[in-house]
């Protein structure tokens, strides 16, 4: 039964897409946390019980000396832990496709003040090798300073590093004397994939910042900027706060990742959503003319297809274009993605193509 409100349901709740991972819900056991944690009076700004005990549980997934500071969007949980690892001449080595450089509005930039070099890769990843091409310039005033690198996992084109790729990633820029961020928006999605915990490829690796995602696994809103080296980085207090990145009733926040992270909900929606891109992708790559464009080795899968069938699906199912030169779009699958949702979605695309032959 739905709950009592004055408000009114505006959207066709049987709609099913492949845009976004955001677009889908809240999961039903972080609604029930929220219901559970909404009673009574609170301490507000993060001094409540929920983010008290949320130290407790990040630090069971990221090691002892790790610091969570909760935060309101992906945007600002990046700007907050950039102006972390940078000084105001500083700049950030990042992926061309990064999620800091090319869909933050120049938040990083213009916000911050943080200078963004960024690197082509053909699969969204970087490497020590790749770094090099922007790591230079130490010393030269005229320059902004590389003092940071930025890598996202997984990267934007769904595809993973592995723990022997962010290790080689940061021991070379610990090497050059730089600090080492990852965008961890889908972070969930990569344990899931490389069937280890969230710690073997951040904390242990040498990472010294994340930007960790709740909302595309699940949650309502919020994700956090977790600090794994202290001794290097300070004073996130006061960034987040002056980011404007500090929420008043906090304990709404926190008690979601508590949700997320007390048991094992994080890895049951990432590996479901992850199952579904790869049911996606062998479905698809059996139909004639359709293109799987990069390792489907998360919830997403990139596809190319002519123009017209992807106008004709659009109207059927939502999702994206990534590239309109070479028709590659991008199907998201979530943790409420179901096996009808893709077989429908397969079978639609199978038409579609049929279609455009005849």
């Amino acid at each position: 039964m739905d709950p009592v409100t004055d408000a009114i349901r505006r959207h066709d709740a049987t709609v099913r897409g492949f845009a976004s991972d955001n677009w889908a819900g809240i999961h039903p056991e972080v609604l029930a946390a929220l219901a559970l944690a909404n009673g009574g009076h609170q301490r507000s700004y993060g001094t409540d019980e929920y983010t008290t005990a949320l130290q407790r549980i990040f630090a069971r997934h990221f090691g002892e000396q790790a610091r969570v500071f909760p935060v309101c969007t992906g945007t600002g949980a990046n700007v907050v832990a950039l102006q972390a690892l940078l000084p105001r001449w500083g700049a950030v080595i990042t992926a061309e496709s990064a999620h800091v450089n090319s869909d933050e509005c120049g938040a990083a930039e213009k916000v911050a003040g943080i200078k963004i070099y960024p690197v082509a890769t053909p699969d969204g990843k970087l490497t020590p090798e790749l770094v090099d091409r922007q790591a230079w310039g130490r010393g030269n005033e005229h320059r902004a300073q590389p003092l940071a690198v930025s890598i996202t996992q997984t990267t934007e084109t769904g595809t993973c590093y592995s723990i022997d790729e962010i290790r080689a990633i940061c021991d070379h820029a610990h090497d050059l004397g730089m600090l080492v961020h990852v965008d961890g928006a889908r972070l969930c999605n990569a344990a899931a994939s490389l069937g280890v915990p969230l710690r073997a490829f951040t904390s242990d690796v040498g990472v010294d910042i994340l930007s960790f995602g709740g909302t595309k696994n699940g949650l309502m809103l919020g994700e956090a900027v977790v600090v794994l080296a202290p001794d290097r980085i300070h004073d996130l207090e006061y960034l987040r706060m002056l980011s404007t990145q500090l929420a008043s009733k906090m304990r709404f926040l926190s008690v979601q990742f508590e949700a997320l992270l007390g048991g094992d909900l994080w890895l049951r929606n990432a590996t479901h959503a992850n199952a579904m891109a790869a049911r996606l992708a062998q479905a698809a790559g059996r139909i004639e003319g359709v293109k799987i464009a990069q390792p489907v080795q998360s919830n997403a899968v990139f596809a190319v297809l002519p123009p017209d069938v992807t106008a004709r699906l659009q109207r059927r199912f939502p999702f994206h274009v990534w590239d309109e030169d070479t028709g590659e779009v991008r199907w998201m699958c979530a943790f409420d993605t179901t096996a009808d949702d893709v077989d429908a979605f397969a079978e639609a695309v199978a038409v579609e193509m049929g279609a455009g032959r005849t």
